[in-house]
């Protein structure tokens, strides 16, 4: 399956980013919490714990704030100094979480930003390469309205 990039519309990024951020990071960390489910256990996760992570969609105008305990993924309310960001265009993170392209590479394209603690960013990226998820597995836990923009 081919995806074509894509990348929101300017209006819908602006309103986005006008938009209270705290409901998109509750829907990320439950799809976090869902689609990792069976491959990582938060309490695995220690070095997060308690780090405040803001993971910035750049061209949508999203900012998606979370931590890790040791029982789950969490959202949590912007603050104005994450512990560690990560930063990328809404097609490199889909890209990248159905395996498509490397974080690699996107980093020393300048496509994968990483902003904060560094050390931390590198435990978050081994981890992910390190889990055993079928790229589709992902996909499919996206919801039905997600996955028909891909058909």
């Amino acid at each position: 399956m081919k995806i074509p990039p894509f990348s929101p519309p300017t209006p819908i990024a602006k309103l986005f980013s006008l938009l209270p951020q705290y409901p998109h990071g509750v829907f990320f960390v439950s799809f976090l919490n869902l689609a990792l489910s069976d491959h990582v256990r938060p309490r695995d996760l220690q070095p997060l714990h308690g780090k405040h992570v803001c993971i910035r969609v750049n061209d949508a105008g999203i900012e998606l704030h979370f931590s890790v305990t040791p029982s789950a993924f969490v959202a949590r309310k912007r603050i104005s100094r994450p512990d560690l960001t990560i930063g990328a265009s809404a097609h490199d993170f889909l890209m990248l979480g159905l395996r498509k392209e490397d974080p690699d590479a996107l980093f020393f394209n300048r496509r994968l930003t990483m902003e904060g603690d560094t050390e931390l960013g590198l435990f978050v990226k081994n981890t992910l390469d390190a889990l055993d998820i079928p790229p589709l597995d992902l996909f499919f836990r996206l919801p039905l309205g997600f996955r028909l923009l891909f058909k």
